[in-house]
């Protein structure tokens, strides 16, 4: 059986001060450093022998995969980066303070715009400052598909693809996959390989730094899911 391995970042700067974060380019905090770390001992103690590697074009991520992988010998595997592994896109919502959000909008509100499935929060314009158009990771893309706010249901729109592309003939070819993404972009692959209701959904909840294994037979079929802890 293949193995998929997801993990969500480590805690960041602003998850830290309770900001939106999404598309900005937030590094971790040292607790999310510390979290990182951990799984990587996790990971050496579960004995996983990984063959590929895949993540975000956020630092954030990035940095707890390279953490995660020094920690269980396995820095020097092949890795992979994509945007369809970023954090959904919070739109205009991005860089505030989510208590003071809710404060402003009410907490039922805040509450939709950040777990429904098909809620989209306040957009940016592409002419707006802090729009991912002006960011130079993302020159190559299409500018009609950088958002400018994601719900859930977009975000898997954009994940999915990846994952049939690159994830899903990786595991079905029997080899060892380790993600480290974000809450969002790893709730839309979970809601994907687990038939979540859309409902259901909003009360998935991803820990920073906790590995989440998944074994799959020849049929992408889950068989079994265990959380490292």
């Amino acid at each position: 059986m293949a193995k998929l391995v997801l993990i969500r970042h480590g805690q960041s700067a602003w998850n830290l001060s309770n900001q939106f974060t999404g598309w900005v380019d937030v590094d971790l905090s040292e607790k999310g450093v510390e979290e990182a770390q951990h799984a990587g001992e996790l990971l050496k103690q579960s004995g996983i022998e990984f063959d590929q590697a895949y993540t975000s074009v956020l630092t954030r991520a990035i940095k707890t995969l390279h953490y995660a992988l020094e920690g269980c010998g396995q820095l020097w595997i092949p890795e992979m980066k994509s945007w369809r592994l970023n954090e959904r896109h919070y739109g205009a919502l991005q860089g505030l303070n989510k208590k003071e959000t809710a404060d402003k909008y009410g907490a039922d509100q805040v509450h939709i715009w950040r777990r429904s499935y098909d809620v989209l929060p306040p957009l940016l314009k592409a002419t707006d400052e802090g729009s991912a158009a002006k960011d130079r990771r993302y020159a190559d893309l299409d500018p009609r598909i950088i958002p400018g706010g994601e719900n859930l249901k977009v975000t898997l729109e954009r994940v999915i693809p990846f994952w049939e592309d690159h994830i899903a003939p990786d595991l079905i070819a029997g080899k060892n996959v380790i993600i480290a993404a974000h809450g969002n972009s790893l709730r839309a692959l979970t809601k994907y390989i687990e038939n979540i209701s859309d409902a259901d959904i909003m009360n998935l909840e991803m820990a920073t730094g906790e590995p989440v294994v998944y074994d799959f037979n020849k049929h992408l079929e889950v068989q079994s899911k265990t959380k490292l802890d």
